[in-house]
C-alpha cells in the first residue's frame, strides 16, 4: 500500500480588517471526520479522494482540517496554536504509518499579525516530519505564492476559475499530479514569473473577461504532453504582505526552458492588459436608481465589505442609504452584529425593538445605525452552503424595517450564494434589491435571476479602490498603487 497523508489549512486574510481571526473561528475536523465531512461535496478534498478511490493501492491518511471564513489577521498565539495542532496531528500520523506522499489543501492567502507566510511555515514543519516524499498542494487562485512555499512543494495546482467553481476539479488535478510523482512518471520543473500587479474588476471573470484568456493559456499547457500544472495567481489584494503580487506559475515534466518561456508569455499578456483589471464602481445613490428603473431583482455587490475577501461584514453603508432613500421596493441586506442578534432574541419573534446595526467590528469605518425593527424570525444559524459544506454564523435573526429585511448574524459568514438567505426564510427572488458581500463570487448563484448588477462604491476594508487602502508591507512599486516599469 502507498500511504498518502493529507491535511487542510484555509483562511483568506484581509489585513485592513481590524477584527482578528482567532483560533476558535477555525472549524476543525480530525482523522476519519475529514473523509465523512468532504465525501460528496464540491471541494478540492472531495475531488482528490474520488481520484484516489480509483487506485486501490493508495491508502489515504487523513490528519486535520482547519478552515475559517475569511477575516482579519490571525493573532500570534492563535496562529502558533493552530499550526502546532496541525503539526502534532501530522506527526502522530507519521509515527503510526510510514508516509509515502502528501497532499496539502491550502488557501494560500493567510497572514498572521506577526507572520507573513503561515502556509510556508506549516509546509516547513510538514517537510521536517515526512522528509523528501512527493508533496503537492492545491491553492486558491488568490493565493500569495511565497518563495518558501515554492521551495517546499513539488507541484502547485491552482484554481482555474473566478468566480471559483472548479474546486472539485482542482482536487482531481492535484491527485493526478501526485499519482504521476508516486508512479515516477514526472520530474517536475516548476517556474514562476513575478509580476508587480494587483488586479480587480469584471475582466477577472474567467468565463467572459480578459483574465480568462490567460487562464486558457494555462489550461492548454496542462493539456499538453509534458504539462503538469499552470496558473495565474493574482493574490488577495487585501493581504498586505511583502510577497503580495501576481505570480505566473508553470510546471512541466522536464522542459524547464519551455516552462519559463510560457510563463513569461503569460506574464507579458497580464501586464499588457493591466489597465483593464480595475473595478468600475457606481455610487450607492446611482445604484438605487438602477434598481428603481429595473423590472426584477437588482443585486448590489458590496465588495468593500466582502466577507468572502476577509472584510468584517458589519458595514451598514448601503443599509443607511436605503433607509434614507425613498425607494419602496423590498430589500434584503446582511450584516454581522452580535449585540443586535442578542437584543432581538431576547425580545422574541413578533416583537418590535430598537436596535443599532453595524459598526461593531470595524468602528473606524462604520457608525452604528439606530432603527426600529420587527423581529420576524429567529434561527440557530446552522445551514448548508451550495457546495455542500456546513455554514454557521451563530444565531441568526431576520429583522424588518419598513421595506427592508435585514439578515443579522452573530459571526461572519460567506454572503455570496442564495443559500445563506433562503435557509433563513428569505428567497432572493422575492426582493427588488439584494445586497451580497462579494466582488464577483456571487455571480454563478445570481446571474440566472438578476435583472441588473451594481458594483457599489462604498468604503470598506476590501474596497476595489485599492488606492484608498493603507498598504504598508507590500513591495513597492506595484500597479495600480504606483507608476511601474516592468519588463518580463
Amino acid at each position: 500500500m502507498t500511504n498518502i497523508l493529507f491535511a487542510e489549512m484555509r483562511q483568506e486574510t484581509a489585513s485592513f480588517n481590524p477584527y482578528p481571526t482567532v483560533y476558535e473561528m477555525f472549524q476543525q475536523s480530525h482523522g476519519q471526520q475529514l473523509l465523512e465531512k468532504y465525501q460528496g461535496t464540491k471541494t478540492e478534498i472531495s475531488g482528490f479522494m474520488d481520484v484516489m478511490a480509483t487506485r486501490p493501492a493508495m491508502k489515504l491518511v487523513p490528519t486535520m482540517s482547519a478552515a475559517s471564513v475569511s477575516g482579519g489577521a490571525i493573532p500570534t498565539d492563535d496562529l502558533n496554536r493552530l499550526i502546532g495542532d496541525l503539526t502534532a496531528s501530522i506527526e502522530k500520523a507519521a509515527a503510526e504509518t510510514e508516509i509515502d506522499a502528501v497532499y496539502m489543501c491550502l488557501h494560500g492567502a493567510m497572514a498572521g499579525e506577526t507572520e507573513d507566510d503561515p502556509e510556508g511555515r506549516l509546509l516547513e514543519a510538514v517537510r521536517a516530519i515526512v522528509g523528501d516524499v512527493p508533496l503537492v498542494a492545491s491553492i486558491d487562485l488568490h493565493a500569495i505564492l511565497t518563495d518558501r512555499m515554492l521551495e517546499l512543494i513539488d507541484i502547485v495546482i491552482p484554481f482555474h476559475t473566478y468566480p471559483h467553481v472548479d474546486q472539485y476539479e482542482t482536487g482531481q488535478r492535484a491527485a493526478h499530479c501526485l499519482l504521476k510523482l508516486i508512479d515516477s512518471e514526472a520530474s517536475p520543473e516548476m517556474v514562476t514569473v513575478k509580476v508587480p500587479l494587483l488586479v480587480r474588476g469584471d475582466e477577472l471573470i474567467t468565463e467572459t473577461g480578459k483574465f480568462g484568456e490567460a487562464i486558457r493559456m494555462c489550461q492548454a499547457i496542462e493539456a499538453s504532453e509534458t504539462g503538469l500544472a499552470a496558473g495565474v495567481n493574482i493574490g488577495n489584494a487585501f493581504t498586505d504582505v511583502p510577497e503580495l503580487r501576481t505570480n505566473i506559475l508553470v510546471t512541466r515534466n522536464g522542459e524547464r526552458e519551455t516552462a519559463l518561456r510560457e510563463a513569461r508569455q503569460i506574464a507579458e499578456f497580464m501586464w499588457s492588459h493591466r489597465e483593464l483589471f480595475k473595478a468600475e464602481l457606481i455610487s450607492v445613490e446611482a445604484s438605487i436608481e438602477v434598481a428603481r428603473s429595473t423590472d426584477g431583482l437588482t443585486v448590489f455587490s458590496d465588495a468593500a465589505d466582502a466577507t468572502a475577501s476577509g472584510a468584517s461584514g458589519d458595514s451598514n453603508e448601503i443599509l443607511k442609504a436605503l433607509v434614507q432613500s425613498d425607494f419602496e421596493g423590498p430589500c434584503l441586506v446582511p450584516v454581522v452584529d452580535q449585540q443586535a442578534v442578542s437584543m432581538a432574541v431576547d425580545a422574541g419573534e413578533g416583537a418590535r425593538v430598537s436596535v443599532t446595526l453595524g459598526g461593531t467590528l470595524d468602528p473606524g469605518r462604520f457608525t452604528p445605525l439606530a432603527l426600529e425593527v420587527e423581529v420576524l424570525r429567529i434561527y440557530d444559524g446552522h445551514f448548508t452552503y451550495e457546495n455542500g459544506l456546513p455554514g454557521f454564523g451563530g444565531r441568526v435573526v431576520i429583522l424588518r424595517h419598513e421595506n427592508i429585511d435585514v439578515l443579522v448574524v452573530e459571526r461572519s459568514l460567506f454572503f455570496v450564494g442564495q443559500q445563506v438567505f433562503s435557509s433563513h426564510g428569505c428567497n432572493p427572488a422575492d426582493y427588488q434589491i439584494v445586497v451580497v458581500k462579494s466582488p464577483n463570487g456571487f455571480r454563478p448563484y445570481y446571474d440566472s435571476i438578476a435583472a441588473a448588477i451594481c458594483a457599489v462604491d462604498v468604503i470598506g476594508s476590501t474596497s476595489a479602490n485599492l488606492r484608498s487602502l493603507p498598504f504598508k508591507n507590500v513591495a513597492r512599486p506595484i500597479f495600480p498603487l504606483d507608476e511601474v516599469t516592468f519588463e518580463v
